[in-house]
């Protein structure tokens, strides 16, 4: 297993949702500010890239971006709303080895009212069986939880197993990137249900091991999303991989580590110099510092998958315990 290097590309602050956890649609970009598509060209190949914003599908030259980067990735992601079916379904007809998640926030009352949508649902559940019936298999929902839809999670996760796609998760978070910091993170009411979402991933229905496996490791995740919704002191999580495992580019092309700190801490713009040049930079070494020195601790999977990578007997040993306990008919230790 080899540990890729991954970069998320924030190609608009535009958006069609406006989600009560984030408020990035109340600071939207405008099209001839957005960094053009060609200076994606720029990035090394070998790299695993999300395309997510706001709403990426609203960018006209989405195609574009695709075309560039579909070669030189090792795997090319989209994050969406679902709401623009048509272009979606094209992207995955023309790029079939992308992988696509497909953001909703619970069933249709609780996913409509968190997103501000009007039928925000019903285009995510149509785009989704929309992208079954093409070649790209890597398809599936994804669901940030929150003190409010946490009720939902478990049949969020039941649909998913009927449809036969993933379900990929987080949890809300407070930074400069969605424009928060009165985000609830810990959350009594969503513990125990919580719980129950991660004992049917370790007890998966999946069909075929390879797709258990998935939820297994999922579950692994969630273990520090727990911890964190119960509000446990820091140092249960691995460290934080930003500069060196994962970076983030925004809509007018600067480079930054991550999207959890409470400001942008910006390196260089990959408009200006070659991201060679900006990732050796001085101040890519400076910004690195204060990563390591980090207190937000966020619960991002793009960390936890890196370390998983590097120590994989460590989430091995937790999935068999914990599988062990739920057939004795013990609560899950998260420790």
């Amino acid at each position: 297993m080899k540990n890729i290097v991954q970069g998320s590309l924030i190609t608009t602050f535009r958006c069609n949702a406006k989600c009560n956890m984030c408020n990035i649609w109340k600071h939207q970009t405008h099209p001839e500010e957005e960094i053009d598509a060609s200076f994606y060209e720029k990035l090394p190949a070998g790299l695993r890239i999300n395309i997510t914003g706001g709403e990426a599908t609203i960018r006209k030259d989405i195609d574009k971006i695709f075309e560039i980067l579909y070669s030189k990735a090792s795997l090319l992601e989209l994050s969406t709303n679902g709401y623009n079916t048509d272009t979606i379904v094209a992207l995955a007809n023309k790029y079939p080895n992308i992988l696509i998640r497909v953001s909703v926030e619970g069933l249709p009352q609780i996913n409509d009212n968190k997103r501000g949508t009007v039928n925000g649902f019903d285009h995510a559940l149509r785009t989704m069986l929309e992208l079954k019936k093409t070649k790209c298999k890597n398809i599936g929902f994804s669901v940030v939880i929150s003190p409010d839809n946490y009720k939902d999670l478990v049949h969020l996760y039941e649909l998913c197993v009927a449809l036969d796609v993933e379900l990929g998760n987080s949890t809300v978070h407070n930074s400069w990137y969605f424009h928060k910091d009165d985000n609830v993170i810990e959350s009594e009411g969503a513990l125990e249900q919580h719980e129950l979402f991660v004992k049917a991933m370790l007890t998966s229905k999946r069909r075929g091991f390879k797709n258990r496996l998935k939820d297994y490791g999922r579950a692994y995740f969630n273990r520090s999303i727990h911890r964190r919704l119960r509000g446990d002191e820091a140092g249960y999580r691995p460290a934080c991989g930003a500069l060196t495992d994962f970076f983030f580019i925004d809509p007018w092309g600067n480079v930054s580590p991550c999207n959890g700190s409470s400001e942008e801490w910006v390196i260089g713009n990959i408009k200006e110099d070659s991201f060679e040049n900006i990732m050796a930079s001085d101040k890519a070494k400076e910004v690195l510092e204060k990563v390591k020195h980090c207190d937000h601790n966020c619960a991002f999977i793009v960390t936890e998958r890196h370390d998983m990578l590097r120590r994989p007997w460590i989430p091995i040993m937790w999935v068999l315990k914990n599988k062990w306990r739920i057939s004795n008919g013990k609560n899950i230790c998260w420790k």
